[in-house]
């Protein structure tokens, strides 16, 4: 497996994982204006196919945000998706970035255990987030 940056013929195929993977997702259409605003973007790319993705920016000075991860279904468990984390907090650290944080839904209670494994920490809960107004749980992680 090989974590590289996205390229955009690479839109489709991250659309059907996040299809499958997100009850709410994103269009492709906002997939694609996320990555044109400059945010970091990557892949992981398995026998030639894409297996999940990772979009992330900086959002203040020294503040990292994980916008949006997500690993196809046939290929969980498979550390795909704590290899994505390790890359982002890699180019994270290359920008002085402090803290990372993402949102959750509070039902995703598989992510949030897959968050605390690797060093997040719930923080809070934002009240109706979601579109469909479920609460999400504000996580994050310092750097060392």
């Amino acid at each position: 497996m090989i974590i590289r940056e996205f390229r955009r013929p690479d839109i489709k195929r991250v659309f059907e994982i996040e299809v499958s993977s997100f009850d709410d997702p994103y269009p492709s259409s906002v997939l694609l204006e996320i990555y044109n605003l400059g945010a970091g973007f990557l892949v992981a790319q398995k026998d030639n196919s894409i297996v999940g993705y990772i979009i992330f920016w900086i959002r203040f000075e020294d503040e990292g945000h994980i916008i949006s991860i997500a690993v196809d279904k046939n290929h969980r468990r498979e550390g795909i998706g704590s290899k994505l984390v390790e890359t982002t907090m890699e180019i994270f650290k290359k920008y002085s970035v402090k803290t990372i944080k993402l949102e959750v839904r509070v039902e995703n209670v598989q992510a949030r255990k897959f968050y605390k494994k690797i060093g997040f920490k719930e923080d809070r809960i934002l009240e109706k987030y979601y579109e469909d107004f479920e609460d999400a749980v504000i996580m994050n992680k310092k750097m060392d």
